[in-house]
């Protein structure tokens, strides 16, 4: 028996790594046997439960962020007429026929513009398409004289590249972490013009001095996760547009606009439904306002809900996005 019980002291302390006792005494070798083999029996039944509730475990939600940066070229006439493009002019003073629609008038392409746009991509790895073409995207807004917007969708002017980015990561933020994320396009379009709301008044005002200046719009594929990697990734831009002098990059004065497209899911499946958040003007804010729509988002459908597909603004004082109006679809932009 004093052999039994120390075979089983030194069984039970090794049995992970399945060391065989042998035991000099017969007549307690069959029971000595039963209670181990009840013993491993029952550790591999706990292991195997362990890892069939990890596997089962639900994974956590995670942000999933794509960019539209909307770049003011630095040009002095806008992109179809010969206005002069200024920041503080007079409101509506730099405004030519085709700039307000009038009817009988035609675009005069900017070659400035287009070369801005080529040097650009180049800069970020992008194949220039030889030949380019310009669409028109229909939606109503005061601003926007003609009711239409010139852009490029199905031919722009480059595509397929990729922008390199830097920012702090790690458990302590002490690391210098290196991403990318691809660049779908870079297309040519205008801008609209401004709408001043007069909440005294209860009226709106116009001032197209803006409108038809030359933008370029970089579209980024999905590839972040998170505010941070966002506004390193716009940083990063800005640095480049301005290394090139393509666009002075003032995101105060409205030359560099951003629009965040938000998502959640979990990874390994389908991406979840997005919303638009749009006209973020500073790098700070819009890494609030990603990681502020990607905690709504999990709170909505953890809470049971579902998250509407809508275009979104964010309030800068109190750090929250506002639902502005539904998503437009391709039937609404003819």
């Amino acid at each position: 028996m004093a052999g039994s019980s120390a075979g089983m002291t030194t069984l039970l302390c090794n049995m992970n790594k399945q060391v065989a006792i042998f035991y000099p005494t017969i007549t307690y070798q069959r029971h000595s046997w039963c209670v181990i083999r009840r013993i491993c029996m029952s550790v591999s039944r706990c292991q195997s439960q362990a890892q069939t509730k990890r596997k089962s475990a639900p994974q956590e939600l995670v942000g999933v962020v794509g960019l539209e940066i909307h770049a003011q070229i630095h040009s002095n006439t806008k992109l179809f007429s010969g206005s002069q493009v200024g920041f503080q002019a007079p409101p509506n003073s730099l405004v030519s026929f085709f700039d307000a629609s009038l009817p009988g008038t035609l675009p005069v392409l900017n070659r400035r513009c287009v070369e801005a746009a080529v040097m650009t991509g180049l800069a970020l790895n992008c194949t220039i398409n030889r030949k380019s073409l310009f669409d028109r995207k229909h939606y109503f807004y005061a601003d926007l004289p003609a009711g239409y917007q010139i852009t490029q969708q199905r031919l722009p002017i480059a595509v397929d590249g990729t922008l390199t980015y830097s920012h702090l990561g790690g458990r302590k933020r002490n690391e210098v972490v290196t991403k990318s994320v691809r660049i779908k396009q870079i297309q040519l379009e205008q801008d609209s013009g401004k709408s001043l709301h007069d909440d005294y008044r209860n009226q709106t005002l116009i001032d197209l001095n803006r409108a038809g200046v030359g933008l370029m719009e970089l579209v980024m594929e999905p590839d972040m996760s998170c505010g941070e990697e966002a506004a390193a990734a716009v940083r990063e831009m800005q640095l480049i547009l301005q290394a090139l002098g393509t666009c002075q990059g003032n995101m105060a004065e409205g030359q560099l606009r951003v629009d965040a497209n938000v998502s959640v899911h979990r990874p390994g499946d389908p991406w979840g439904i997005r919303t638009e958040v749009k006209n973020i003007n500073s790098a700070r804010n819009l890494a609030r306002a990603i990681d502020y729509e990607i905690q709504r988002q999990m709170f909505v459908l953890e809470s049971g809900g579902t998250v509407q597909n809508e275009t979104r603004s964010f309030d800068g004082k109190t750090g929250h996005t506002i639902p502005m109006r539904d998503k437009e679809g391709l039937q609404d932009y003819r």
